[in-house]
């Protein structure tokens, strides 16, 4: 009777059970970069369970009573990273058979023990979304993943206050999905494909407003129509791959006649049209290659990119699409916008609170706020310097990883059992130890 009256009362105060067990941890003295106002030079950031309660001057923050103070001085604290666009665990969605599969889930198709993951939260990500290729015009249904500790896909989905696991809609156009029959050959037979499966969509959509519950009125069951009609009541963001101007355009045509949310992936020639994406007012999820060879259609990709959206007003995130950008080396996709001329806020934003707001999780995720996931991570230097390394990863009020234990260090320099999938979490050190 006592632990009931005693979790009543926690519920009255609006806090979880799993709360009240936990001491507030006050992280003190160090540098913290909040990303939803200024630098503070010398911080306090106290959690508690697997929120946020507090960040400011370490002056203006007082302990609460049983908290854990924990030592951050000479460190830099940041939210925690956000992907939005990773492979990682497999990309296995659409196959041969159509161009267009909006029924496919990529959750269906994922390894969640892939030592990836292991390799992301080395790397400061927190919060992923995890997608197929782009071999087709729609290649299936995206999932939002938090690196929390978990050996299933649903101890690691992101959810909405329903319990649906939250997701977008992965689209692409130009080369990646042309080839022979039943995919088209062309631009504009890729573009005519996408618009008569809306148009299904909107139809099959009227038909099941006019039967208004009705069974014997209600059209049978399709999984295809009910993706792209999530798409359409922007139920699922169309995250969406194009590389060349003249596709971008087509994307932003499409958007605008069907009415779906959009985020345009990648961008190689969006410097040639940020005011077109400016005006359609669009967010950009930007990669930035420093090495030579890739796609034809990426020839004209630059370091500016970036730069030339953000100084047209467009909301820009990096992604690390990763295998093509490794998760370990994300920061380095900020400090080469700097060094083209982005500005340093809209580098770090672009890390974490554009992205937050690209998988509609702004309230959650992306900026050290009070109420929002305490995800952060703990740096031995700048951000945006070459020489910094993560030194802590928390999830959610855990730490998921610690540079100083050689089980993590292991994944995030690399080495013999790096690639090991994990059993259940770790798994390569004591392999590589017993081999």
């Amino acid at each position: 009777m006592r632990r009931i009256l005693a979790g009543m009362f926690v519920l009255a105060l609006g806090i979880s059970p799993a709360w009240a067990q936990d001491p507030p941890r006050a992280f003190v003295g160090a540098k913290i970069i909040p990303i939803a106002g200024p630098e503070i030079e010398r911080g306090t950031l106290i959690v508690q369970g697997d929120k946020i309660v507090a960040v400011g001057g370490i002056e203006a923050i007082s302990l609460p009573d049983g908290a854990e103070r924990i030592d951050a001085t000479g460190k830099i604290i940041m939210p925690g990273l956000v992907d939005t666009h990773n492979h990682i665990g497999g990309i296995g969605g659409a196959d041969s058979t159509a161009p267009i599969q909006p029924d496919v889930r990529v959750l269906d198709a994922l390894n969640t023990l892939d030592s990836g993951y292991r390799r992301a939260v080395s790397g400061g990500l927190t919060t992923l979304n995890v997608m197929p290729g782009s071999g087709h015009l729609l290649s299936g249904q995206t999932i939002y993943m938090k690196m929390r500790p978990g050996k299933t896909i649903e101890e690691r989905a992101i959810r909405d206050p329903e319990g649906r696991m939250l997701g977008g809609i992965k689209m692409a156009n130009g080369t990646n999905s042309m080839r022979d029959k039943p995919f088209p050959a062309t631009r504009g037979k890729s573009a005519a494909l996408v618009r008569e499966q809306y148009i299904k969509a909107q139809n099959y959509r009227a038909k099941m407003t006019r039967a208004a519950g009705d069974l014997e009125k209600t059209p049978a069951r399709d999984l295809a129509m009910e993706g792209l009609i999530e798409a359409l009541e922007g139920k699922r963001i169309v995250h969406h791959h194009t590389h060349r101007h003249d596709d971008i355009l087509t994307v932003l045509r499409l958007a605008d006649e069907f009415g779906f949310r959009v985020v345009l992936h990648h961008v190689s020639d969006g410097w040639k049209v940020a005011d077109q994406i400016a005006a359609a007012g669009v967010p950009c999820s930007i990669i930035l290659v420093d090495s030579p060879g890739g796609k034809l259609e990426a020839a004209d990709l630059v370091m500016k990119t970036g730069a030339v959206l953000e100084q047209a007003g467009v909301k820009v995130a990096f992604h690390t699409d990763d295998w093509i950008t490794d998760s370990r080396v994300f920061f380095r996709s900020a400090a080469l916008g700097v060094r083209a001329g982005m500005s340093r806020e809209g580098a770090l934003k672009a890390l974490t609170i554009h992205g937050a707001e690209m998988l509609d999780l702004q309230g959650r995720v992306g900026s050290l706020e009070p109420g929002k996931d305490a995800d952060f991570i703990i740096l031995n230097g700048d951000p945006l310097s070459v020489y910094t390394h993560v030194l802590e990863t928390w999830v959610e009020g855990k730490k998921v990883f610690d540079r100083s234990d050689p089980k993590d260090y292991l994944f995030a320099v690399g080495g013999y059992g790096a690639g090991f999938d994990q059993v259940p979490y770790f798994c390569c050190f004591d392999q590589a130890e017993e081999q």
